[in-house]
């Protein structure tokens, strides 16, 4: 049995504390969350390999997109394979055009044996609407930036009609 925390990336404490059999699948678990949190689970969603700091990684999508039938899905990842030991992280958003953001922790794991996912813990109201997400970039070009638009700021005075 696992014993799983889902954190909504939003101002107030919004949380669900699920006890799951670690044999089922992310599909499983992406349904669990949805319903815990008062979604229907019929949306788009993923979820993200992260490490300590909450950096995404991997994505392991609700469905297989690869044409040949290879890649990683939900359906193919178990909770066990993907969390192995307590404290594994990983990042879950649901419903990409409203882009809910979820943290997710293995917080216990045991030899209990729980039959249906229960939800132990409920803590917050969901919003009306998902917060809004600011997507930063990180200057990778360390400061060379400036040089780089200098170079093709003289483009704005051409006239590109001539040809």
């Amino acid at each position: 049995m696992y014993k799983v925390r889902v954190i909504l990336d939003t101002k107030e404490d919004v949380i669900r504390t699920l006890l799951i059999d670690e044999a089922k699948s992310l599909e499983h678990l992406h349904f669990e969350i949805a319903k815990s949190f008062g979604f229907d689970g019929q949306e788009m969603a993923s979820f993200y390999r992260t490490d300590e700091e909450w950096n995404q990684g991997e994505e392991i999508p609700l469905f297989n997109m690869a044409e040949a039938g290879e890649e990683i899905s939900m359906a193919t990842c178990g909770i066990n394979e993907t969390l192995p030991f307590a404290n594994d992280k990983l990042i879950y958003v649901y419903d990409f055009l409203q882009m809910w953001t979820f943290y997710v922790e293995l917080v216990e794991l045991s030899d209990e044996v729980v039959a249906e996912v229960k939800t132990i813990l409920s803590v917050g109201e969901i919003p009306e609407e998902a917060p809004e997400k600011e997507f930063v970039a990180d200057d990778l070009l360390g400061g060379a930036d400036d040089e780089f638009k200098d170079n093709f700021e003289s483009l704005d005075d051409f006239d590109f009609d001539n040809y």
